[in-house]
């Protein structure tokens, strides 16, 4: 069992979806054996059973503060990919998150934009660019997404309208599309969604091919996906999709 549970970790860690029909054929066991062991590994919090196998778990995720101190060369990479994407001119509302984090810094000083925010700290960010409009959002603040979130923000959200938007994500599935592991934050990426004309996401690799508990938004919603370039292997998945991709160089390439 050890052996077999070993081999259907690292399928899911190299494609983020496991199959039982096709594992049990593979293996040359039962589809209950195969079930057993994926509940086995959900108790080790390793994957998330769905219906007719598994996907690999999301994450666990620190509060923001933690997570943009622990950003590493491959958000800042992202971060200068995102920030190339954001067109004069436009409003623009950024999600909290550590890499849309990146992408404030990586903003340049001759970018002129009009954001909007609810995360306090990222609007500090961009608040030091001579030609950029900040707007901060209110409410009462999570700490955990160092952004405020709730029926009141949601409805200072509803009276704008925006260009772009910068998404954070928490999991990405080809077949569950965008998912979000807070319940208020579910709701209020989706409002984002409902208003902005283009929604653009830039993800690591480790939240690809994962599924969070509450759904945001079909991957067919997405205008344009910035991924580091250890995501490789698990974009088989997301061949059908019509979406523009941007896969950058890991830092070893």
């Amino acid at each position: 069992p050890d052996q077999r549970q070993a081999l259907i970790k690292n399928r899911l860690i190299q494609h983020g979806r496991v199959v039982c029909i096709q594992l049990a054929a593979e293996l040359g066991v039962s589809e209950h054996t195969i079930r057993r062991d994926l509940q086995e590994l959900a108790n080790q919090g390793l994957c998330k059973k769905v219906y007719g196998g598994a996907v690999i778990a999301v994450p666990a995720a620190g509060d923001l503060s933690d997570r943009i101190q622990s950003s590493g060369a491959d958000k800042t990479r992202l971060g200068h990919a995102g920030a190339q994407l954001l067109r004069d001119g436009s409003c623009v509302f950024i999600d909290s998150g550590s890499t849309n984090m990146a992408i404030a810094k990586a903003v340049s000083i001759e970018q002129r934009l009009t954001f909007v925010t609810h995360a306090p700290e990222i609007a500090v960010e961009l608040v030091r660019r001579p030609l950029c409009e900040v707007i901060l959002l209110g409410g009462k603040l999570n700490k955990h997404l160092g952004a405020s979130v709730g029926p009141g923000t949601i409805r200072q959200l509803e009276t704008m309208y925006f260009d772009q938007c910068l998404l954070g994500v928490c999991a990405l599935d080809a077949i569950e599309g965008v998912t979000a592991s807070d319940f208020d934050d579910a709701e209020f990426k989706r409002a984002i969604v409902r208003q902005s004309s283009e929604v653009f996401i830039a993800l690591t690799a480790d939240k690809l091919g994962a599924v969070a508990r509450h759904k945001v938004m079909p991957c067919e919603g997405i205008s344009t996906l910035m991924l580091d370039g250890e995501a490789a292997d698990k974009l088989p998945a997301f061949q059908d999709i019509h979406w523009s991709l941007i896969q950058l160089a890991t830092a070893k390439d």
